[in-house]
């Protein structure tokens, strides 16, 4: 968990994806469509990568800890919550103000 929390807070955007995930793919283009230059933290790729998708699991409340997004250090969610800040139009003004959009 410490190491997640680490991660999560380098940057103004980090994923926690695994690459065979459709959905991680999909909430990882809509930053780079909106011009967000997130971290994408691959966790099948991680030698601790199992233990962080557990603690990201529990975090969110699922079966599943990918995607996970943080923004400005804090955990927004998964797909379902990033799809409704975006269709609300609460994602923009969440990313400007954690510095990851300049316009």
């Amino acid at each position: 968990m410490d190491r997640v929390t680490r991660l999560a807070s380098q940057r103004a955007v980090v994923i926690f994806t695994t690459s065979s995930c459709c959905m991680c793919h999909t909430v990882t283009q809509l930053f780079r469509e909106l011009g967000v230059n997130a971290t994408v933290v691959e966790l099948d790729e991680d030698p601790r990568g199992m233990e962080m998708e557990k603690a990201l699991a529990r975090l969110l409340g699922r079966s599943s800890g990918v995607p996970a997004v943080f923004i400005g250090g804090r955990l927004v969610g998964s797909t379902d919550k990033v799809m409704s800040l975006h269709l609300s139009s609460n994602l923009v003004p969440l990313l400007r103000n954690a510095g990851a959009l300049w316009v």
